[in-house]
Order: C-alpha cells, then sequence, then structure tokens
C-alpha cells in the first residue's frame, strides 16, 4: 500500500508542492503589493509626508503579515489594510498629537468654497503641491478617525455608505463623524480668516 502521509521511508517529507503557509505567505504578499499604490497614496494624505507614509504602511504591512488569513480572507482587503494604518495612526497621533482651541461657530458655504479652491486649481507645478499640502495640513486638525472619513467620502470619493461599509461601522456613525469633521474644519478657516483680517 502507498504511502500518503507525506513522509518520505527515510524520514524526510515527500515534495507535494509548497507547504500551506509557505502559499499563503505568497498570496498574501501578491495582495497587499497590488493594494500598495493605493495605500501609499491615502497614507501620505493621512501623514502629510511621503517617508512618514512609508513607515505606516511598512508597520501596517507587518502587523497584517502576523495573522495573514484574516487580511485574505477579508472580503475587502483594502479596507482591511486602511483601517490597519489608520489605527496605526492613530495610536501615534495620540501620543503625540498636541491641540490648539478653535472657535465652534463658522460659515459652512466658506469652508466648503475654500476647499474646493484649492482642490480646483490646475494639476501640476507648484500649485498642485499646494493644493496637497494644504489639504494634508487640513487632515492634521482632525482626530485619526474623522481624517480617514474625510479622505474616503470627500477625497477619494467613496459614497458613505460605500465608506461606512469599507470602515466597518454604521451608516449614521460615519456620517456624524464626517459632520464633525467639517465642522472642525469650518472651526479652523474660520480661526485663520479672523487672524488674517
Amino acid at each position: 500500500m502507498a504511502e500518503c502521509s507525506g513522509r518520505r521511508a527515510g524520514g524526510g517529507r515527500k515534495d507535494f508542492g509548497p507547504h500551506p503557509t509557505e502559499r499563503r505567505s505568497e498570496d498574501f504578499n501578491q495582495v497587499f503589493t497590488d493594494l500598495l499604490p493605493r495605500l501609499q497614496h491615502a497614507a501620505a494624505m493621512l501623514t502629510g509626508s511621503p517617508l512618514a507614509a512609508g513607515d505606516v504602511v511598512h508597520d501596517a504591512y507587518l502587523r497584517i503579515a502576523r495573522r495573514p488569513e484574516r487580511f485574505l480572507s477579508h472580503p475587502q482587503p483594502y479596507a482591511y489594510a486602511f483601517t490597519t494604518m489608520a489605527n496605526i495612526l492613530r495610536d501615534q497621533w495620540r501620543r503625540d498629537r498636541r491641540r490648539v482651541a478653535l472657535p465652534e461657530e463658522a460659515d459652512l458655504a466658506e469652508a466648503v468654497e475654500h476647499a474646493r479652491s484649492v482642490l480646483d486649481r490646475p494639476p501640476g507645478g507648484t500649485a498642485e503641491l499646494q493644493a496637497h499640502w494644504e489639504v494634508v495640513r487640513l487632515l492634521g486638525f482632525l482626530t485619526a478617525k474623522q481624517a480617514r472619513v474625510v479622505v474616503l467620502v470627500d477625497l477619494d470619493g467613496y459614497s458613505v455608505d460605500e465608506a461606512a461599509e469599507l470602515l466597518g461601522l454604521h451608516r449614521s456613525t460615519l456620517a456624524v463623524t464626517r459632520r464633525r469633521a467639517h465642522g472642525r474644519l469650518r472651526a479652523v478657516l474660520e480661526h485663520e480668516r479672523r487672524r488674517e483680517s
């Protein structure tokens, strides 16, 4: 009768192809690599620095690699990786963040118009770079949770329902978080306008 245990008579393992853990590791690396440009872009928007973004993506890779089966079995691996990055940033921001008190009243229409003027400048050159840094600077005034919602909905163009599904949040929770983020940004812009006057 043929031996089916995967071991040779001399005690060595028969070669039936890659070991299951090796295959899972290859699959994990392939899926993560495919998502790398999107993750790098999202991390750069959240951190404000391509170098810091690289560190966050790397930390997320290391954290997810501990249990690749969770990542691979998730219905939306990008959402899983994005949430991991956001959690890493949230932990960093909790340690490092210092807040200044800002007024709570502002005009939403003016804040939206200011954001549009920054984002609608022609692409390329210093205008694009200034727009990018302005968006990154404004995201720095938000909590990590608020920033990831704003990045997904207002910058990446996901609907509220899609973003809620990606982040594993209830739609109303995401909507409240987004509303608070917009309120915070309105307050920042109003405060800055008053200082310039």
